[in-house]
């Protein structure tokens, strides 16, 4: 038998909602398209960049890039001068005239937001609290630097991934290994996907302190310039 449809709803163009037809006899709405029947189409097949295309992004994204650190070190930051020197000192010094600093300088003069939460343990590691204090170096190139304990973190089930956010279209999910060594990114565009991480920054931005208010709390020091 025919289904005797109407269409609901207005049209996009004038602020309402898209026309959909709806079956007057049951109240279904009929939702017309072609189906997704094939597995391999429904799988993701993550698209990999390396470092260099990685940092590319810092100097083309055009509105924001913000980022989420859960991580409990950085192999990188270990294999830093300054990490003996924050051991042996509980001190941070930072080089406000390194390439990373002056490209972020350059990106927020511009206008640009750039950001990050850090998710911290309690008590602190070592690399957290070294990433506490370098805050006031990300701080002065213009970053919005924020804290989260991850107790906090976890109560927000925000997920366990470090990943960057540029322009609200593209995330870049950065991957290590065990070592806590860089390897890789995961490129997503899916529009779903990058909302839902979208969605995951707004929460995280709401439950986090800004950083020297964090540190403060914590009695801990702060970089000192050069």
């Amino acid at each position: 038998m025919a289904r005797r449809l109407r269409f609901n709803g207005t049209d996009s163009e004038n602020g309402g909602l898209p026309a959909v037809p709806g079956d007057l006899d049951s109240g279904e709405i009929v939702v017309r398209g072609t189906p997704l029947t094939d597995p391999k189409e429904a799988a993701r097949v993550p698209v990999l960049i390396g470092p260099e295309e990685f940092g590319r992004l810092f100097e083309t994204f055009e509105h924001s890039a913000w980022h989420l650190e859960t991580r409990r070190g950085y192999a990188s930051d270990r294999e830093d001068p300054g990490y003996a020197e924050f051991l042996a000192t509980g001190t941070v010094s930072c080089d406000l005239d390194s390439e990373w600093c002056v490209n972020i300088r350059r990106q927020t003069a511009d206008g640009k937001y750039v950001g990050r939460v850090r998710v911290v343990d309690s008590p602190p590691t070592d690399g957290q609290l070294f990433l506490l204090g370098y805050s006031t170096c990300n701080a002065a190139t213009g970053e919005d630097v924020r804290n989260l304990w991850r107790e906090d973190a976890e109560r927000l089930r925000l997920p366990a991934e470090d990943f960057w956010i540029f322009d609200s279209r593209l995330v870049a999910v950065l991957r290590f290994d065990d070592a806590d060594v860089f390897h890789d990114v995961e490129v997503i565009t899916e529009p779903a996907e990058v909302l839902r991480y979208c969605q995951i920054r707004d929460a995280a931005m709401h439950g986090a302190l800004p950083y020297a208010e964090f540190a403060a709390r914590l009695g801990v020091g702060l970089a000192r310039q050069h």
